[in-house]
């Protein structure tokens, strides 16, 4: 096993197991870190808490729904506003955040009158919203607040409401991923199965795992409805709190993100007999393949084939004009769970990058099974890294950009590293034909940005030079080129809009739906 031990760590030995270095000819069997354990002690992690998965990544997607935390202001604060989780009813859940806050007192003498007061308050100041989650913290499981039974007194009391409880305080797991598998169960137990959903289509699907990421589920929705299917419910991307109470009606549970939101899946497998199909939305050759898997599920695969066909021929020149400009650009892939794999292979093949890291923070062991299996043969791959073994890391392999959040992103800054946020993007949607191309052009906007690159220098002591004139980023980018090749007719830079999205959202797809369904 080919253990990786940083400098950093050496007085913490066991944190040698935690990773690897991927070696000619080696597969997960020879080169697999240990994942998904508790934190060792003495070692600074950067995960978050159980609480932060089930509120932030899964249940604050929800767009009709007012979000409470009952706990301390801190950590409302801290799951609010730090994703870009778009809705298209203007963005409610991203404007808005509640929280009990929870102070020493109510330690002391329980929560529960607190509770029920944030409830109420919350529904009088949004009387149009009638639904609501409920999300406990470590502080009122601490001290057992029963919050399910404060929802049912409220709903008693309110009965054209609807209270989901949601028991994932952040100590529920050693990390994000433990929260994720509590909502799925809880939802799953308490909603699903209480909203019969109106049928209009032989082609029914719950789209699972996708969190519409600065529109990455409208993206998709909008092949599906091309393709004449129905969406029933998406969980949870700018999904509907209602709509994902009728998740029992599916023919076909289509899941993006395998770490997040499997369980709800095989629960609804076991119990309602719906089939899983694993798709991945990132890149032109997987994206190809998921609508072609799904439209051979459905017997409808020419119209996939059609939407394919005609996407490629639209975008397949830009990502060309990015790929042959990213040839060997040095990537960390740093970013959570899911596009640990997701991106490990295509973003090589399809723009020419090259990988030289990998981690996670708050994905399973199989998400590092699937990344090192698709990863680059000299790959570092790493569990749970703390800040000095990134910056070891960043020392070593020399990225010129690094795909991450925002804290290990502002710390790559200060090593003269570019990074784009690979948890909420920097210019997304990056899922979709045209999200791949926008992906690779925030690659190529961060690698060879002037600014950049005089960001470098160092003042006090090296020479500027000012003879150039004006330098842009394909100045620098096409310096080796001969004018053919940097004026390709063939090939193009992006040509999108900047807001790729909302023109989805008034989009007509009467030729498979009926008129009083998509008017």
């Amino acid at each position: 096993m080919p253990y990786f031990e940083f400098e950093s760590s050496k007085c913490i030995p066991e944190r040698k197991a935690h990773a690897v270095v991927k070696g000619e000819g080696e597969d997960i069997t020879h080169a697999l870190p240990q994942g998904y354990l508790a934190t060792i002690p003495g070692t600074i992690s950067e995960r978050g808490c159980a609480y932060c998965g089930a509120k932030h990544v899964i249940g604050t997607p929800m767009k009709d729904v007012i979000h409470i935390s009952h706990g301390p202001v801190g950590c409302t604060y801290d799951t609010w506003h730090t994703k870009r989780y778009i809705s298209d009813n203007d963005n409610f859940q991203l404007k808005y955040t509640w929280a009990s806050d929870m102070k020493e007192t109510h330690i002391v003498f329980g929560g529960d009158i607190l509770l029920k007061k944030t409830i109420n308050e919350a529904f009088d100041a949004h009387p149009e919203v009638k639904r609501m989650t409920i999300y406990q913290t470590c502080s009122s499981a601490l001290i057992g607040d029963d919050m399910e039974a404060t929802a049912r007194e409220v709903m008693k009391e309110r009965p054209d409401v609807d209270i989901f409880v949601c028991n994932s305080p952040g100590f529920a797991g050693p990390s994000q991923s433990g929260g994720h598998h509590k909502i799925n169960i809880a939802w799953i137990n308490n909603k699903v199965g209480t909203v019969e959903p109106e049928i209009y289509s032989d082609y029914v699907i719950n789209y699972v795992g996708d969190y519409n990421i600065q529109g990455d589920n409208e993206i998709m929705v909008d092949y599906f409805k091309r393709m004449g299917i129905q969406v029933l419910s998406s969980f949870t991307g700018n999904g509907s709190y209602d709509e994902l109470r009728s998740m029992q009606k599916a023919h076909l549970n289509v899941l993006e993100c395998a770490r997040s939101a499997e369980y709800i899946c095989n629960e609804l497998r076991v119990r309602y007999g719906i089939p899983r199909l694993d798709i991945d939305g990132f890149g032109f050759e997987p994206l190809s393949d998921a609508l072609l898997k799904i439209g051979r599920f459905f017997g409808i695969e020419d119209r996939a084939q059609k939407i394919i066909d005609e996407e490629i021929a639209r975008w397949k020149p830009e990502l060309d004009w990015y790929k042959r400009r990213l040839q060997g650009v040095k990537v960390a892939l740093w970013p959570g769970g899911s596009k640990l794999w997701h991106w490990a292979d295509v973003i090589h093949e399809e723009m020419g990058v090259k990988v030289v890291s990998l981690y996670t923070k708050f994905g399973h062991q199989g998400d590092m099974e699937k990344g090192i299996a698709r990863a680059e043969v000299g790959t570092l791959a790493i569990d749970d890294p703390n800040e000095l073994e990134g910056i070891e890391a960043m020392d070593n392999l020399e990225p010129d950009v690094i795909f991450t959040g925002v804290r290990p992103g502002e710390v790559a800054k200060k090593k003269n590293i570019q990074y784009l946020n690979a948890h909420a993007y920097h210019n997304g949607p990056y899922k979709g034909f045209e999200g791949w191309v926008r992906f690779a052009r925030d690659i190529y906007n961060a690698h060879y940005s002037p600014i950049h690159q005089l960001a470098t220098i160092d003042i006090s002591k090296d020479v500027i030079q000012t003879e150039k004139g004006c330098i842009s980023r394909k100045s620098i980018s096409d310096v080796n080129f001969m004018e053919e090749e940097s004026e390709n007719p063939n090939e193009r830079a992006y040509t999108g809009d900047y807001d790729c999205v909302s023109r989805l959202r008034d989009k007509d797809y009467s030729e498979y739906f009926p008129k009083s369904v998509v008017a």
